[in-house]
């Protein structure tokens, strides 16, 4: 299927970054729906005295910020349509961004700062596992509402962490469809399992090990690559000479993701790639060296942000496409990244406006009985006693090779 060219009038990633780096660090005005600096604070020119303080954590460098370019924009987008429209009970939304650089020790001091000197009201990210259970205790310790986007399972629990909601599924919810994919769909026996030596890869392929084992699969080789490796085929090479029929690949690293599909290429390995979404991302496809190497790869997706078989996305999805038609890149990203960040954004905005307040326990009582809020990524429920609030039938399989505006098509065979 063919990709739709980017138009000229709208920055490519590399002149996202670059107008990143020309930016400073404090007093920004929205201006841009595309970059954002790291560190800068975006206070609208009609901000109220008392704006309402959005928190957010993301990496927007390093080999691991393609899933926080994408999230980005849905973050800024819908900020400033917010404030466009008068902002919440009168007061704007103050996006605090900090690039963590998926560094763990950078998103930690992002965190103090945040919590005892910013004193944010709410904080969204940080986008990498590895960060987020570094600036955990930071934000519980700071009873600061924190809305995680992370997939590993110990990131939540009501009990020790009662100012964490998770509006991602969780390891667990994309471990089973990838894995019911790869056995049941393809009807694979013998699984490699890979990923980046991130703290979400690490954590992915040791779950992802022990469902394949537990459900009778043999696990012929399984390795976490750094996201940097240059040369991927080394592992590959490997997981053929195991007996290898499919590899499940947990990495969020496009780079790397993109490499192992070259990789996969140059050895004339006809072997199916399953998992992680950043697969599908759009910023694969100018990374492969031929686009034939984007076939056979499937990829996590939802059904928020999929194809029927009528070639229609569900009416809420197309109906944010046409509304952002022109301000917002889609065709390099994932579609699911944007609206998780417009999603966010909403979320807090929704539990300041119910309650009427932006105090923690104000937001974390709006959270804690939400019942199938109307998100665009999906429809969100939570209880004092489940802080997971991703709906499980909403995770779906899809074609990595089919994106139409960062959106895929749902992967024949899926049930």
């Amino acid at each position: 299927m063919a990709i739709r060219p980017i138009p000229d009038s709208i920055l490519s990633t590399n002149e996202e970054r670059n107008t990143k780096m020309s930016m400073t660090r404090r007093g920004m005005l929205y201006g841009s729906l595309g970059a954002v600096a790291a560190g800068v604070t975006h206070r609208p020119a009609s901000a109220a005295a008392d704006p309402i303080r959005f928190g957010w954590l993301v990496a927007l460098t390093g080999a691991n910020s393609a899933f926080g370019i994408g999230v980005n924009r849905g973050v800024v987008y819908a900020a400033s349509q917010i404030n466009a429209a008068g902002g919440v009970n009168g007061r704007m939304i103050e996006v605090v961004t900090r690039d963590t650089q998926g560094d763990a020790a950078k998103a930690v001091n992002a965190a103090v700062e945040m919590t005892s000197s910013i004193k944010v009201h709410a904080v969204f990210g940080p986008t990498n596992s590895g960060e987020t259970l570094a600036t955990t205790p930071i934000f519980t310790r700071f009873k600061t509402p924190s809305i995680v986007i992370n997939l590993v399972n110990t990131l939540i629990d009501p009990v020790k962490i009662p100012n964490a909601f998770r509006m991602a599924p969780n390891n667990t919810q994309w471990d089973d469809a990838n894995r019911h994919y790869i056995l049941d769909i393809l009807k694979v026996k013998k699984v490699a399992v890979i990923g980046d030596n991130t703290g979400y890869g690490t954590t992915a392929v040791a779950d992802s090990v022990a469902g394949f084992k537990k459900a009778g699969a043999e696990v012929v080789y399984d390795a976490t690559i750094d996201a940097n490796a240059q040369d991927a085929s080394p592992y590959l090479l490997r997981a053929r000479s195991a007996g290898a029929q499919a590899i499940a690949c947990w990495s969020s690293s496009t780079g790397l993701n993109a490499r192992l599909m070259n990789a996969r290429g140059q050895i004339g390995w006809d072997v199916a790639l399953s998992g992680h979404p950043s697969m599908g991302s759009g910023d694969v496809l100018r990374l492969l060296e031929k686009p034939a190497y984007w076939e056979k790869v499937y990829v996590i997706g939802c059904r928020s942000c999929t194809y029927d078989a009528s070639g229609k996305l569900p009416a809420r999805t197309q109906a944010f496409i046409d509304e952002v038609k022109g301000k917002i890149q889609l065709n390099d990203t994932s579609l699911y990244w944007v609206l998780i960040g417009v999603d966010g954004v909403r979320l807090v905005a929704d539990a300041v406006r119910k309650s009427g307040s932006s105090d923690p326990d104000a937001i974390i009582g709006a959270w804690n009985h939400l019942t199938n809020w109307p998100g665009l990524y999906g429809d969100y429920s939570f209880t004092p006693e489940e802080h997971n609030g991703y709906p499980t039938e909403e995770v779906v399989m899809s074609l990595a090779n089919s994106v139409r505006d960062g959106s895929l098509m749902l992967a024949p065979g899926y049930t």
